[in-house]
């Protein structure tokens, strides 16, 4: 399923360039501008399975890095800063994944 088919390529693209400087990436903003934050708790499953690569049920670390080219494939990669900062903020079980919960719950701050 592509981003395109559940958020507007316009907001996306938005998004993406607000933070296409290294190091730049806020989560609740990047969440805010694409519209994912105004979606429904369906919606935001949608665009979890998407990000979720590996189809393991979780968004791993090293998928996270690559998160933004999950929206659109121009996206660039999350700095290690960027992706351990993202990681901190919503993995709340601490076993250092990020589940559909977590992730919901992430994208409704």
């Amino acid at each position: 399923m592509a981003m395109c088919s559940i958020l507007n390529a316009d907001d996306i693209k938005k998004a993406l360039d607000a933070f296409s400087a290294a190091d730049s990436f806020n989560h609740k903003k990047f969440f805010e501008l694409v519209g994912l934050k105004a979606k429904s708790a369906d919606e935001v499953k949608k665009v979890f399975l998407v990000l979720d690569a590996d189809n393991s049920g979780f968004i791993e670390e090293e998928e996270l890095k690559f998160v933004l080219k999950g929206f659109a494939q121009n996206g660039r990669d999350l700095t290690d800063k960027e992706t351990n900062a993202f990681l901190r903020a919503a993995d709340k079980d601490g076993d250092g994944k990020i589940g559909i919960d977590e992730f919901a719950a992430l994208v409704k701050e």
